[in-house]
């Protein structure tokens, strides 16, 4: 199986989401098992490569100094460098004038013609690289239009005539919206436009990509069928169920590499299901760095958020005192609307005993909060996937979600009579009902072996990319022969 993905970003190389995440543990995951994969990004402005374990500001190896892309009515030429991550190929196109702006997206028309770019080098690399892949793997709208490329441009290219294409939406809000009169400068024509660009008089890069792959694919069985209908589809629900017999849902996975307290190394300790005084320890560590009272049975909520509107935090603001009526002690650390971190500075200000703030972003304390704190906290409006409650769930550290997306398929709400469960879940996009989750999470949290219990079912879940991958490969071979 040869396979190509391509993505605008992905981790240790660019990251502005839980996009990266994805594109960078899947390929590593997929080649241990056996996958020809190579994998496609841009080379920003300032990227850092990877060189064996180490990651430096150097240049990556540079492999092509002349790839020819047809494009903006001409022939613009590109860079190509090479870096390798885990015996896994990365190829990054350098064309400082799409890419060497200092930032990853920027907005509007400017943002859909550098990523059109984009998606033109990747398939004129791909033809340099060898052999022609089984899969063209796409992720979001930023190569939306590669698919459309494909079905046009390339239709005649006898290289790509048996490669698929499969599309996968991470968020279906992001659609990469464009003025139809640049079609003719990307190389686009009026009748790819109008059958599969065209939404509400403009033109739409996720929809291309929708239109024109194979198969697709999004990131949470429950996020498939969610975006299927119109309180989620985001004016694409009757594409999507148009093409349902070609959508499935894929559960994101978790690099246990990285995450897992057993050998974490930003933490205080070390634990395990089997050994978990460590957890302890990171607890009191955890209250130090926030200046909280080092008061280890008290129970700890923690978030690691974008302070927006579709991560539910206007359920947390609405909730917050009658959380910390309770007696709870409270960390955040995240980064958003003005007027969201102001509230949280306030209610730190307010109640600086119990709660502790940080705004921005900081790897270690990420970690650091998973393993200290005794509860995480997700009220999501939306969640096509979510990692942290699985990362949560991999630390011992107990899920109150809302469950939509990834969040339902993931976590179940904890029964005291079975011993069966791994968190807590309320579905009503309610205060109120959040705030009722909280309050049997605290019941159950001074039940000592309840408590334990749960923790322990959480941490032995396999929520890994290893799993994963084997649902892609699955899919992979699946659309590879709809070509054969």
């Amino acid at each position: 199986m040869k396979t190509v993905l391509v993505s605008s970003e992905a981790v240790p190389y660019s990251k502005t989401g839980g996009l990266a995440d994805v594109c960078g543990a899947l390929p590593k995951a997929l080649k241990r098992i056996g996958v020809d994969i190579r994998v496609i990004l841009p080379r920003y402005t300032g990227m850092s490569f990877r060189h064996g374990d180490v990651v430096s500001q150097a240049n990556g190896y540079q492999i092509f100094n002349d790839l020819a892309v047809p494009f903006a009515g001409g022939i613009k030429y590109a860079s190509v460098y090479e870096d390798w991550l885990d015996d896994t190929p990365f190829y990054f196109i350098d064309s400082p004038e799409y890419f060497a702006r200092g930032y990853i997206y920027g907005s509007g028309d400017a943002d859909v013609e550098r990523f059109a770019f984009f998606s033109r080098a990747a398939l004129e690399l791909t033809k340099r690289l060898g052999e022609p892949p089984d899969v063209i793997h796409c992720n979001d709208w930023q190569t939306g239009l590669l698919p459309a490329y494909l079905e046009s441009v390339y239709r005649g290219d006898p290289y790509f005539a048996r490669t698929a294409t499969f599309f996968s939406i991470h968020n279906l809000a992001y659609q990469g919206i464009f003025n139809p009169a640049m079609l003719p400068h990307i190389g686009l024509g009026f009748d790819v436009f109008q059958y599969g660009l065209e939404f509400n008089g403009v033109a739409n890069s996720l929809k291309s990509g929708l239109f024109y792959s194979t198969a697709l694919s999004t990131v949470s069985r429950k996020y498939a069928d969610e975006i299927q209908t119109p309180e989620y589809g985001n004016q694409l629900d009757g594409l999507l169920r148009r093409r349902r017999g070609d959508l499935i849902g894929i559960l994101n996975g978790v690099d246990y590499y990285e995450w897992n307290p057993a050998h974490d190394p930003h933490l205080a300790a070390h634990f395990s299901p089997d050994h978990m005084a460590g957890k302890r320890e990171c607890k009191r560590a955890l209250l130090r760095q926030y200046h909280l009272p080092e008061e280890i049975d008290r129970p700890l909520v923690g978030i690691i958020t974008r302070l927006t509107t579709q991560k539910g935090i206007d359920l947390l603001a609405n909730a917050i005192w009658r959380i910390l009526d309770t007696g709870a002690m409270f960390v955040l650390l995240g980064s958003g609307a003005e007027s969201y971190e102001d509230y949280f500075q306030h209610v730190r200000d307010s109640r600086p005993n119990q709660v502790g703030v940080y705004f921005g972003y900081n790897t270690a304390l990420a970690h650091q909060i998973e393993a200290g704190a005794d509860m995480y906290v997700m009220p999501s409006a939306y969640e096509p996937c979510g990692l942290n409650q699985m990362y949560s769930l991999k630390y011992g550290t107990v899920p109150i979600v809302r469950g939509v997306g990834g969040l339902d398929d993931t976590i179940t709400n904890y029964e005291r009579a079975t011993k069966q469960g791994n968190g807590f879940k309320f579905y009503d996009y309610s205060a109120d009902r959040l705030v009722e989750k909280f309050y049997e999470a605290f019941l159950l949290y001074d039940d000592k072996d309840a408590w334990a219990q749960i923790q322990r079912n959480g941490m032995l879940a396999d929520y890994s990319w290893e799993r994963a991958a084997r649902d892609y490969v699955y899919a992979y071979e699946t659309v590879a022969r709809t070509k054969q």
